[in-house]
């Protein structure tokens, strides 16, 4: 089916169904005043041999050149149906203060920022990708999309705050993989959750409630701490320490099905996705077709300068 992205451009036909009128009135005018002259054995042998109907042929190939040309000015395209892969995987990230730790060189958030830049590197690239920090709540950075640079600028712009809310990182990211569209697919995306983190869970939701939703949902969560039992950082003045929670990190994978990583290489991090399976879905997107048009309408118009050139010698 032909659509048109840019239809207001058809009002350029207006001048040529205009000059096709005035063509064809000429010609019924031309017919009348033939009529008046009714000596026609007495006609025939004054006025040669016309062209009959082929005079009308190039005028008719000139006009469809024409209008061809007004056509590809408003830009038709035609609906194709392309794949579309809709497994996902969410990167959760901890923002909290405690990430500023340097027991982990150069520091944990930078760590883990290395990390999950390495990470988005290696994800194959028909895969959606989206990003929640987490602090005191969850919040979706970038929701499931295949722009791995946006997920990357989004990485490097992440800003400490204070708490965790280890448990509401889990149930964003899963809402955020419940907005990856159907498009004709059947049932939810195959998706993953890789959730960096270092501290205990201060706020929001249990991450034992986080981790039963997710098995429900059927999304593994595989887990990277961050840090040392020594860690400590300054917060507003007073050094406090900030010891890792790998128990509770541990338990959030295994009770997913996921993996519990402390120093995550990509090699290890493959693990994540390598039996995540596809689900491929069919997005219409519209395919321009502009140049067909302007083909046909320099052929129309070779034809229509062709043939009155052969029949009259001259131009139309």
């Amino acid at each position: 089916m032909i659509r048109f992205l840019e239809p207001w451009w058809l009002l350029a036909l207006l001048p040529v169904l205009a000059v096709a009128g005035i063509y064809t009135w000429r010609q019924f005018r031309k017919r009348t005043y033939a009529m008046r002259f009714t000596n026609v054995d007495l006609l025939r042998t004054l006025a040669p041999k016309g062209l009959g109907w082929r005079k009308h042929i190039s005028a008719a190939a000139f006009l469809l050149s024409l209008l061809t040309l007004g056509a590809a000015l408003a830009r038709p395209s035609v609906d194709k149906e392309e794949p579309l892969e809709r497994a996902t995987v969410m990167l959760a990230i901890d923002v909290s203060l405690s990430m500023e730790a340097d027991d982990v060189a150069p520091n944990r958030i930078e760590a883990a920022q290395e990390a999950a830049k390495a990470f988005v590197n290696e994800l194959p690239p028909t895969y959606n990708l989206g990003l929640v920090s987490f602090a005191k709540a969850a919040n979706v950075l970038v929701s499931p999309t295949k722009d791995r640079s946006e997920v990357i600028s989004a990485i490097d712009g992440l800003t400490l705050a204070e708490a965790t809310a280890t448990g509401e990182a889990v149930f964003t990211s899963l809402d955020a993989i419940r907005s990856v569209p159907a498009d004709g697919a059947d049932g939810a995306p195959p998706a993953r959750i890789v959730l960096l983190s270092d501290g205990y869970r201060t706020s929001g939701r249990s991450v034992e409630d986080a981790a039963t939703a997710a098995s429900q949902a059927n999304v593994p969560v595989s887990t990277i701490a961050f840090g040392t039992d020594t860690g400590v950082v300054d917060i507003r003045g007073a050094l406090q320490r900030v010891p890792v929670d790998r128990l509770s990190l541990q338990q959030l994978a295994e009770k997913t099905k996921g993996y519990f990583y402390e120093a995550a290489s990509v090699s290890e991090l493959k693990q994540v996705y390598e039996d995540m399976g596809s689900s491929i879905g069919h997005r219409v997107e519209p395919r321009e077709v502009t140049q067909w048009y302007a083909g046909l309408a320099l052929l129309l118009g070779l034809a229509a300068a062709g043939l009155s050139l052969i029949w009259t010698s001259r131009l139309p």
